[in-house]
């Protein structure tokens, strides 16, 4: 899958969905979204379970992670001081080297639009990330438990932990979007069938079904990604 051109200023494209701040962000740092990019956010915004395979270098992280960003933004400006504390977006990445994806795809678009908001005089909430491994201190999983990020990235096997904890499974009860990324990884082992009894886990403290985004360069064959991605509903 490779790049697709701009649209013609006088046709919509699929940037123009998102937040003043946000496309205003995007365009100033890429100018025109990739294939994965505008055909995977039609979907994503529609609030539906999504796969997206492309290549390594396409875009399809920041894809998933920007319309997170962008609801985030509305839910927590439009709640206001009534906003219910909890995590609302929850990336999964079977990968140790989380925080060089993490400061690419998450930190600086967060910088990058609040700075665009800032400057069109319509400021925007800061957004809360925390990263959760098995090397995360106590000290730090105390304070995720007591003040939850709206965004947490963790790996598959914490993942699984996290909900054990009759405190901090509740962090859990507010999610409404996870991404599961590598996700070819995890198919077929058992660092995937414990990922799968975790996603549905989440689901289950939730109350409420919850939008389901996997990403991956070489995910095959799709039928079964899609099965094992959308879980037993």
């Amino acid at each position: 899958m490779t790049d697709i051109q701009s649209p013609l200023n006088d046709e919509p494209s699929s940037v123009d969905a998102f937040l003043p701040a946000v496309q205003t962000w995007f365009r100033e740092a890429f100018g025109r979204p990739t294939a994965p990019q505008d055909m995977g956010w039609p979907a994503i915004q529609r609030g539906e379970h999504t796969l997206i395979l492309s290549p390594t270098g396409s875009g399809k992280t920041l894809a998933a992670f920007l319309c997170g960003i962008d609801q985030l933004y509305r839910e927590v400006s439009r709640a206001g001081d009534d906003y219910e504390a909890g995590v609302r977006l929850l990336y999964i990445s079977p990968l140790k080297a989380l925080n060089n994806d993490v400061e690419r795809n998450l930190r600086a678009p967060l910088a990058g639009i609040r700075r665009v908001a800032k400057e069109q005089a319509a400021p925007l909430p800061k957004l809360d990330v925390m990263v959760r491994t098995g090397d995360t201190p106590q000290s730090a999983r105390r304070r995720m438990v007591k003040h939850p990020p709206h965004i947490l990235i963790t790996t598959p096997e914490s993942l699984y932990l996290i909900p054990t904890s009759p405190v901090a499974r509740d962090m859990f009860r507010t999610v409404q979007t996870l991404i599961v990324d590598e996700i070819h990884t995890l198919v077929g082992n058992k660092r995937g069938a414990h990922l799968a009894v975790s996603l549905e886990r989440v689901e289950e403290l939730a109350g409420h079904a919850i939008q389901r985004i996997g990403l991956s360069a070489t995910q095959r064959p799709l039928e079964e990604v899609a099965r094992f991605l959308g879980g037993y509903h």
